[in-house]
């Protein structure tokens, strides 16, 4: 499989990198700098930025799936998400690629959840109101789309090694979950795009 991979350099995205290139995978990556991924055999690194339309463009040209592993950047870029996604949509309508995963965030949709307390619901999205008005704004850029498209929730992030063991539900975390390492987030993207499911579908991810 053909496999384009948008912030390939990052904490989540290097692990797809590195599970698709073990697994036999053609990978394009598209990176900001030229140093940021290591030279393999069966990468392409596409240099450039993902609010760059032909940049994006480059990368998903070929492929059989396209993962993002962006993550916002606040203030420093308020849209990023969005217009990535905006991007990535018209790209892979263009070059007829089906199926899309992408990393959102389950705390973007935390006002909505049966199981967090008031507290944190009113603290959390005044916080980081910048960043999830982007993550939201992506979702839905992605949803409106006709594509194969998979949404994943993780809960906050840690860089603790992977488990393999996690639990996952619709829309919302887990009960009581509360954190995710990436790489498990980068395992359980792999098995989705693999096993062809959780399409059309908003899984969140939590111990």
């Amino acid at each position: 499989m053909h496999i384009a991979i948008l912030g390939g350099s990052g904490r989540i995205g290097s692990h797809l990198v590195s599970w698709a290139l073990q697994n036999g995978h053609e990978v394009s990556a598209l990176a900001r700098t030229p140093g940021s991924l290591a030279p393999a055999d069966g990468l392409t690194l596409v240099i450039g930025q993902a609010t760059d339309s032909d940049a994006v463009a480059d990368v998903v040209s070929g492929a059989d799936a396209v993962l993002s592993a962006l993550g916002p950047r606040g203030a420093r870029t308020p849209a990023l998400l969005e217009t990535a996604a905006s991007h990535v949509v018209a790209a892979m309508d263009k070059a007829g690629v089906r199926r899309l995963l992408a990393v959102s965030a389950a705390g973007a949709f935390i006002q909505g959840d049966p199981d967090r307390g008031a507290v944190v619901k009113f603290i959390l999205p005044r916080i980081l109101a910048t960043t999830f008005a982007d993550v939201r704004r992506m979702e839905s850029a992605v949803a409106a789309s006709d594509l194969d498209w998979t949404l994943v929730r993780p809960t906050r992030l840690v860089n603790s090694p992977g488990t393999g063991r996690y639990r996952v539900r619709p829309e919302f975390p887990p009960p009581g979950g509360g954190k995710i390492a990436r790489a498990d987030v980068a395992h359980f993207i792999a098995g989705a795009l693999t096993e062809h499911n959780w399409v059309g579908s908003r899984p969140a991810l939590a111990y």
